[in-house]
């Protein structure tokens, strides 16, 4: 393979241009030329596409967002739109492309393979860490840390007035960055989509914590259940508490990858240029058990997200 193009689609998460650095570079080792597709699929139907070299990729690790840009493309789920894109690869001579991003993205390059016969590897970019067939997405762990910071620091403060704080964080319908960032940051209430709350359980909870001595309380709600706003309407009616509530919002997306993001971005495209390298695709790249694996994209984006109970009940019994 001479040839490969790459994309960044849906939601942008950090690490995304570190794993763009990943496969140019990794592309450029094995001889390859590596065409960069702006604003995702809706580029790819639009011919916005670029050749990329080494230095096109130069600093850009520690940046968040996609240099690539990034854009849902509605088109791309119908017959004349994936036709439209296989004539965008065909007119560069594309033989192989890399696809960051989540679960409809890859969809679309399941489509590119099973229809068409492009072959494609998909590379998990999304914050909300809801795909199954991966312990960990490329982004997760640097909104997971950015929730975290913005929570110690709604701490001091509620802490300070005596108040009860609720706390939106994004995951679509994946509890995941409301569990991690909860327990963390010692949140006293994680309230996920994947678990059905008791209002006068939570007000329960926060009294038996205000008997204990504790002068603030946490709860940390995903976007999946309701908004912050709505939860606290809904909490105030049932108690006296002074309560605030407070969306993270798409700050989550931004910033500085992690380190351990990083490393998955770096991991992750190499991995994906060595699948095409050898003439396979039809994959997509994950981490398992601290391993890099890949597997048949169709069964990873039919397989259903499990959330962790064993986390969720370590948080009931250290957040008294």
């Amino acid at each position: 393979m001479k040839r490969i193009g790459l994309l960044t689609s849906g939601g942008d998460a950090p690490g995304m241009n570190a794993a763009i650095r990943a496969v140019v570079r990794s592309g450029i080792y094995f001889n390859m030329e590596v065409f960069g597709i702006e604003r995702g699929y809706a580029g790819l139907i639009e011919d916005v596409v670029m050749p990329m070299e080494m230095r096109s990729v130069s600093n850009i690790v520690q940046f968040g967002g996609t240099k690539l840009r990034t854009a849902r493309c509605l088109e791309m789920l119908t017959k004349e739109g994936q036709k439209q894109a296989v004539a965008t690869l065909e007119k560069y001579g594309i033989e192989g492309l890399v696809v960051i991003g989540g679960d409809g993205s890859f969809r679309g390059a399941r489509a590119l393979t099973e229809e068409f016969g492009v072959p494609t590897i998909g590379i998990p970019g999304t914050i909300d860490n809801d795909l199954e067939y991966t312990d960990y997405t490329l982004g997760f762990d640097t909104a997971v840390n950015t929730c975290l910071d913005i929570i110690n620091k709604l701490r001091d403060t509620m802490t300070s007035h005596e108040r009860v704080c609720v706390v939106e964080v994004m995951g679509r319908h994946c509890g995941d960055i409301a569990l991690y960032s909860g327990i963390a940051s010692g949140a006293e209430i994680i309230v996920v989509p994947e678990i059905k709350f008791n209002m006068d359980e939570i007000v329960a909870r926060i009294d038996r914590s205000r008997a204990n001595g504790k002068h603030s309380n946490i709860i940390v709600v995903a976007e999946g259940v309701m908004s912050a706003e709505q939860f606290s309407k809904k909490l105030q009616e049932v108690t006296s508490y002074s309560i605030r509530p407070t969306c993270i919002g798409h700050v989550q997306r931004g910033g500085s990858p992690s380190m351990a993001d990083r490393m998955l971005a770096a991991q992750f495209g190499n991995k994906a240029v060595r699948l095409l390298n050898e003439g396979i695709g039809n994959r997509v790249v994950g981490i398992r058990d601290n391993k890099i694996i890949d597997m048949d994209i169709i069964e990873a984006v039919s397989m259903k997200k499990k959330f962790n109970y064993e986390l969720y009940e370590t948080l009931q019994m250290i957040s008294m």
